[in-house]
């Protein structure tokens, strides 16, 4: 039997009072890779927004890496999101320090304390991600594909049970996007969950999984040939 880590059951997604998504029924397991897809301003961010607890889930049932969303409380999001990994378009490195330094600071963040396991995290999510001899360069010192791995490489940092991609290529030209997509594949066959919204279908149609599209106030499942 699979385990699960995200389930949403006639869950209504509202941003503020406006309705965005609604009647979504959602399984996403263990060791999946699911594409959202859909068009911008359709819900996909939104969505994101829900489940590392941006947003509130007011109606229908959702459960994400052992959390309700239901009944988050503002006090669990940090330890929600310790166990999913968030990674963003825009990157969201710190500029001012380097990337051992930006991995260093969620560690320290997240309560890990003993400077040799630090170290030892640091190097080993750097070298899942080929940026191991990076680690003493700052952001603007990066290419965009090199800052998004290092965003990836913060997202493995405390081993977590779901990965939330929200258009981790977007801002990426289409030859990076692919390099970065390797990555995450890579990341995905060593059990690692990934759920990565998208409007890129070329990188679909590169590497087809199991794909949930926004669209008209739902979320459904597709058929990789229809997209």
């Amino acid at each position: 039997m699979s385990e699960t880590v995200l389930e949403l059951k006639n869950a209504a997604i509202y941003q503020r009072e406006a309705l965005i998504l609604s009647d979504v029924d959602v399984t996403v397991n263990k060791g999946d890779f699911v594409y959202l897809i859909g068009k911008t301003g359709t819900g996909k961010s939104s969505f994101m927004k829900t489940l590392y607890g941006d947003l509130p889930l007011t109606e229908g049932e959702g459960h994400i890496v052992d959390y309700n969303l239901r009944t988050l409380k503002e006090k669990d999001i940090p330890f929600l999101r310790r166990k999913l990994g968030v990674v963003f378009q825009d990157f969201k490195l710190l500029t001012d320090r380097n990337v051992k330094e930006n991995l260093l600071f969620v560690l320290k963040a997240t309560g890990w304390k003993d400077k040799t396991a630090i170290e030892h995290k640091i190097d080993e999510v750097l070298k899942k991600v080929g940026m191991n001899t990076k680690g003493f360069k700052f952001p603007y010192q990066l290419s965009g594909g090199e800052q998004q791995r290092v965003a990836i490489a913060r997202a493995l940092l405390n081993d977590p049970e779901l990965i939330l991609a929200d258009e981790p290529t977007g801002n990426l030209d289409p030859q990076t996007s692919v390099e970065v997509m390797e990555v995450l594949q890579e990341i995905s066959r060593n059990g690692n969950t990934i759920l990565m919204a998208t409007h890129d279908y070329a990188l679909l149609l590169k590497y087809p999984s199991k794909t949930l599209k926004c669209d008209g106030q739902r979320v459904f499942e597709v058929v990789q040939k229809s997209v």
